[in-house]
């Protein structure tokens, strides 16, 4: 039965995986982040950004050692269960994918946003709801052809922020980024967190491709690499620069705070600024695209494994795609996004984010010790030392998410406490495990 599991086609490089790797964070830039200065001040935001930078830059050099060594759909979901049995992987699964599929809905409202700043006319929910069935389409097409798509989108997003940075940068002053940027002291700076990981989230995606990659072993580190580095130095120089152009207040709550910004330089009525919001949607499409992409992955893998009904694990007979995945997913985020709002969506995706960044790194030290003779082409660098910074970090941002999002964070392990409960109730922890053996 193991030995006929289906299998998915090979067909990406490492410039594949770096265009998947900053499509589906690239969002994080154009939107949400902003969120933060709501709550911590242009300064508050910016130390929680650093903060959140270190996290994620020993997080991913750790995580990649997961990735090269067990390239598997199932990414994180995987790398748990082979370390901590079939409860491990049903933790790490369903965090998985509340981090993907609630990421989704926010960037679909977001896309929706954008077209609306640029036609009023045009209704944010429909608009947003099309993306769904669009782009749900296009990931039916075949890996390499969705793979093709991210990479244009993506180098156009960051062509695009390149130019941004341009335009706004003769109009930065420190004075309007330092004006209260501390409002609510080092409080908001633990507030600000979630929004901080907005910037970097979904980049551990490019797991959920591992198994479509050619020659894992050499392209996977260089495609998470070079993919956190490009998006450190777009994250910090958008939210700087952004921050010195005008009271920075003005763009707190909105989800459009680039040709928002663009149009305080240089007029909302030029030809400029409404040719950047027409690009701009180009940022907001790769990350759309490529979570698509990944969290019809992980569904697939879960099925697979025999943690989700068997029929999600079907592939398309002339895509080699898992077409069921991709529905089912797309339905739960048009769902999620007709009842949540942005913020909101992105606080339970981090949360979602962050218990799966805590549990990868559990199983990076259990394999460690319970599988040595483990192939690893790639190792974490500094070992012990960046897994137990990442570790650490992910702790810290944890508590203070639950800490200021108590009712959310309440939906959240309820849901996975009483997913613990059936599994177990059922005996498919047991199942699973006669499962695996054969």
């Amino acid at each position: 039965m193991a030995t006929k599991q289906p299998g998915l086609k090979k067909a990406l490089s490492a410039v594949h995986l770096w265009a998947i790797a900053v499509g589906l964070v690239i969002s994080g830039e154009y939107f949400g982040w902003n969120y933060g200065w709501g709550v911590a001040g242009t300064m508050g935001m910016l130390i929680a950004t650093l903060a959140v930078t270190v996290m994620y830059i020993t997080f991913i050099f750790s995580f990649t050692e997961l990735t090269a060594s067990i390239p598997n759909a199932g990414g994180p979901f995987t790398y748990a269960q082979k370390a901590l049995g079939p409860i491990g992987g049903l933790i790490a699964g369903y965090a998985t994918l509340i981090e993907f599929l609630f990421a989704t809905p926010a960037i679909a409202y977001a896309l929706g946003s954008y077209l609306h700043f640029l036609y009023p006319s045009m209704n944010v929910m429909y608009t947003a709801i099309g993306c769904y069935v669009v782009f749900t389409a296009i990931n039916m097409l075949g890996i390499k052809e969705s793979a093709l798509f991210t990479l244009l989108v993506t180098l156009l997003a960051v062509t695009e922020l390149l130019v941004f940075m341009g335009i706004v940068a003769p109009h930065f002053q420190l004075k309007n980024f330092m004006q209260d940027s501390m409002p609510f002291g080092w409080s908001g700076v633990f507030a600000a967190l979630p929004f901080a990981i907005w910037l970097y989230l979904a980049i551990e995606g490019v797991a959920m491709v591992a198994e479509e990659t050619k020659d894992p072993k050499r392209t996977i580190p260089i495609g998470y690499s070079s993919g956190i580095i490009t998006l450190v130095l777009l994250a910090l120089g958008v939210m700087i620069l952004t921050g010195g152009i005008t009271d920075w207040k003005k763009l707190t709550n909105i989800d459009y705070p680039l040709p928002e910004a663009v149009g305080i330089s240089l007029g909302r009525e030029s030809d400029l600024t409404k040719l950047f919001a027409g690009i701009g949607l180009f940022g907001l499409i790769a990350s759309f695209h490529s979570i698509i992409l990944t969290y019809s992955r992980q569904l697939f893998s879960l099925a697979r494994e025999q943690y989700l009904p068997s029929a999600l694990a079907k592939l398309n007979p002339r895509f080699q795609t898992p077409h069921r995945a991709l529905i089912v997913g797309g339905i739960i985020g048009i769902i999620a996004l007709v009842t949540g709002k942005t913020n909101e969506l992105i606080v339970f995706s981090v949360l979602g984010a962050i218990v799966m960044y805590i549990i990868s790194m559990v199983s990076l030290f259990v394999l460690r010790k319970k599988a040595p003779a483990l192939e690893r082409p790639f190792k974490a660098p500094f070992y012990p030392y960046f897994p137990v910074i990442a570790l650490l970090l992910a702790t810290v941002c944890l508590a203070a998410i639950v800490y200021y999002n108590l009712l959310l964070s309440i939906i959240f392990f309820a849901s996975l406490v009483l997913l613990l409960l059936l599994f177990i109730t059922f005996g498919k922890h047991k199942q699973l495990t006669a499962f695996n053996k054969q």
